[in-house]
């Protein structure tokens, strides 16, 4: 199974967001990726890692992985514990959860933000990049 481990950061809230995820196949590095993606909130940031993380995933051919994030309120909202309410988020969980029945499997473990160090450092340089890079 493909380990995921996404992050996203906001120099601000909302602010400058990047994202950040990095992809490992049978504990070798497989891709990390790192983009800006302009003024939104925090949470905006999240679900957009772990979006775009699926579709890398997706796109490799792979049919199961299991996501690493430290944001609560994605995995809690991802696994139905915690409802959507912010209605800019909505859309986003609604694309999340149509991504997710295009695999066989998905799981999604909330961690501390300690064990996301490297996702972390990724998605605060998007934050932080120009944005013509």
């Amino acid at each position: 199974m493909v380990e995921v481990y996404v992050d996203g950061a906001s120099l601000g809230n909302p602010g400058r967001v990047g994202i950040g995820y990095v992809i490992y196949s049978g504990g070798k590095l497989i891709k990390e990726e790192s983009l800006f993606l302009g003024v939104q909130t925090n949470n905006f940031a999240e679900y957009m890692a772990f979006i775009f993380s699926l579709a890398d995933v997706l796109n490799s051919g792979y049919k199961s992985c299991r996501v690493y994030s430290d944001s609560e309120l994605l995995s809690k909202q991802i696994k139905g514990e915690y409802k959507v309410k912010n209605k800019n988020i909505f859309p986003l969980y609604l694309l999340a959860k149509k991504m997710i029945s295009s695999f066989e499997k998905v799981e999604i473990i909330h961690i501390k933000r300690e064990k996301n160090a490297r996702a972390d450092r990724l998605a605060k340089k998007g934050a932080s990049a120009l944005e013509s890079s």
